[in-house]
């Protein structure tokens, strides 16, 4: 893994725990950076990691339409991951598309449920053409 995906998996490791705890994400966020194990970027990892749950409330409204089911009805894992990709669609350009959902793909193999990467393909393949038009043109 590269100091970048490994932040995206720490990344989601830490918003599963904020997700199930409510801990305060700022302690989390000190949890995580105190970790030894692999290189990560740090200021990667706090970008993404501080700034998903302020913007947790547009994120989910994009991911809404995307799925057949509510999103409460996820498990924290897979909301995790597709909160991941959707903020990073929307709000970090210089990632290219492509990249982005291959990363949340394989982090969904690792970390979610059987076949959970299904889910978190097809939904972030719909966020795609609308957030990325310009990639899409």
């Amino acid at each position: 893994m590269t100091p970048k995906q490994r932040s995206r998996a720490r990344v989601v490791q830490a918003l599963y725990q904020w997700l199930v705890s409510g801990e305060d994400i700022k302690k989390i966020e000190q949890q995580f950076l105190n970790q030894k194990e692999g290189k990560i970027s740090k200021a990667f990892f706090s970008n993404l990691l501080l700034n998903i749950p302020k913007n947790i409330s547009s994120i989910e409204k994009i991911i809404l339409p995307t799925l057949e089911r509510d999103i409460s009805e996820l498990g924290p894992t897979e909301k995790a991951i597709l909160y991941l990709g959707t903020y990073e669609l929307k709000f970090q350009p210089e990632v290219p598309y492509r990249v982005v959902i291959n990363e949340a793909v394989e982090l969904a193999k690792l970390y979610g449920a059987e076949g959970s990467y299904k889910l978190v393909n097809s939904s972030l393949d719909k966020i795609a053409p609308e957030l990325r038009s310009l990639e899409f043109a």
